[in-house]
């Protein structure tokens, strides 16, 4: 019988230019499998440029870059040069963000995001097809057309395969959808253990099983986040910065779904209260241990690695650790026997 496979560890590669990749080459020589950028403050794309061309080995991926802020063909281009330039190392990682930010931030249209999202999705492989193996474009749905490609705006073929797309999903529909159309999910921080098992996997399989793709098919990626330290003042300021990041999570409508099966619903009230007076202290005060260890993994340095594993084994594929306030040397220590 063979052994279950490794799971997979994965790092962030910053959003400034400057820094992506030193960052990337230090998460390849410590042993990661993966690098990931977020859309924040800066786009998400161009660091990984810098990260394929000072790394060869490392996974390199969005997670997320917002798609309702652009339109598959634009998408479809970016995924195909970084595939091509990384040696097939791309992974595009794609999340829909909240109707407020599409419409106000990014001035883009939102409706219907599940099957907006799905249509997406179906739109890259049809622009890809086209490139690949030069079947005639004709994508046409209710939100994304894409009809003409002619050869001067065909770009050069490649030997790799076309890039992964990942979904982040919470939400069941989303996250079965997910499974359906795509290549792996992007799990959130505030996703606890138990809604990862009585939510998000079971959505996920039957996906998997309209689509007649068996599990091995399909990769599973969550973030943790981790409190830890050297000494137990550390450990406390560790603890505080992550129970006001979960009471952040909490304070918005999306994650109540994600309190209400632990029975916490009624927290996200106040948490919401809170947050639009600016109480951030007051609202990280309302998290308690019970809370904190359902979220966070909580402990000395030694104790990391193992809770780690315990947390993910069996269940997800890869994880992005998520340290809060803590020093580069407690985070180096304490995924060290986790990278063996």
């Amino acid at each position: 019988m063979g052994s279950a496979p490794r799971l997979k560890i994965d790092g962030s590669i910053p959003n400034q230019l400057a820094r992506a990749a030193d960052a990337a080459v230090a998460l390849q020589r410590k042993g990661y499998d993966g690098g990931w950028t977020a859309e924040t403050s800066h786009d998400p794309f161009l660091p990984l440029l810098l990260a394929a061309e000072h790394t060869s080995r490392l996974e390199l991926g969005t997670n997320i870059a917002v798609a309702f802020a652009r339109n598959p063909m634009t998408v479809a281009n970016l995924g195909w040069d970084l595939q091509t330039y990384s040696q097939g190392r791309f992974i595009l990682g794609l999340g829909t963000q909240i109707r407020p930010h599409i419409e106000k931030r990014f001035s883009m249209p939102w409706s219907h995001p599940v099957p907006r999202m799905r249509e997406f999705v179906a739109a890259l492989h049809a622009i890809w097809s086209a490139w690949r193996d030069g079947t005639k474009l004709g994508f046409e749905g209710e939100f994304y057309t894409h009809k003409i490609m002619t050869p001067m705006f065909t770009p050069e073929s490649q030997p790799y395969p076309a890039p992964k797309v990942f979904i982040a999903a919470v939400g069941a529909a989303m996250t079965e959808m997910c499974g359906e159309v795509a290549d792996g999910h992007l799990g959130h921080p505030m996703v606890s253990k138990r809604y990862l098992t009585e939510v998000t996997m079971p959505a996920l399989l039957g996906g998997l099983a309209r689509s007649g793709r068996d599990r091995s098919d399909f990769e599973v990626s969550c973030e943790v986040m981790v409190a830890t330290g050297a000494n137990d003042a550390e450990l406390v300021a560790t603890s505080t910065a992550t129970r006001k990041r979960i009471a952040f999570y909490g304070s918005t409508p999306a994650y109540r779904q994600v309190l209400e099966i632990h029975g916490w619903g009624d927290l996200h009230t106040e948490l919401r209260r809170l947050s639009l007076r600016g109480e951030w202290d007051a609202m990280g005060e309302l998290i308690d241990d019970e809370m904190l260890g359902a979220f966070a993994i909580v402990g000395p340095i030694d104790t990391v690695a193992d809770a780690l594993r315990s947390r993910c084994v069996g269940v997800v594929d890869r994880v992005l650790p998520i340290f809060l306030a803590t020093s580069q040397d407690c985070i180096s220590a304490a995924l060290k026997e986790f990278r063996r």
